[in-house]
């Protein structure tokens, strides 16, 4: 019985670790170190505009964010910034970016200009499709 119960929790403490592992990489920085990490990589940022009342924003995060081809597109591609717009620098972002609605997901190049901009909720495969264009547009 004591070995059944320890393989359990290893096995669920496996899982854990690796669910956990897996997901978009939003940088954990300013917003400004994220432009340079951009440039420095030669990729666009991705910016997703929530507020913490936002339901919608809430439902992106849980059945978009966290789907493999999503979050794999993502890391790959793009410097990826999750951006509070009712909190510190996030509240002069939304205003210098004319974020009025959320969710708001922006494309920026790396001098931080919008390069295309999504609201509302969009289905992963939509969002993925339209990320990828912006890509093709801007290589």
């Amino acid at each position: 019985m004591k070995q059944t119960i320890i393989t359990l929790f290893l096995v669920h403490i496996s899982f854990m670790s690796y669910s956990q592992d897996q997901r978009m990489n939003f940088e954990k920085g300013t917003f400004k170190e994220a432009l340079v990490k951009a440039k420095k990589e030669g990729k666009l940022l991705f910016m997703d505009c929530y507020t913490s009342w936002c339901r919608p924003c809430k439902e992106i995060d849980k059945y978009v964010f966290t789907q493999e081809f999503v979050y794999a597109f993502f890391n790959e591609n793009y410097i990826n910034v999750k951006v509070n717009v009712e909190k510190g620098e996030g509240i002069e972002l939304a205003q210098n970016y004319n974020v009025t609605s959320y969710p708001t997901l922006l494309v920026l190049n790396q001098n931080g200009e919008i390069v295309t901009r999504f609201e509302g909720v969009r289905s992963a495969k939509a969002l993925v499709k339209k990320a990828k264009e912006v890509l093709k547009r801007n290589n």
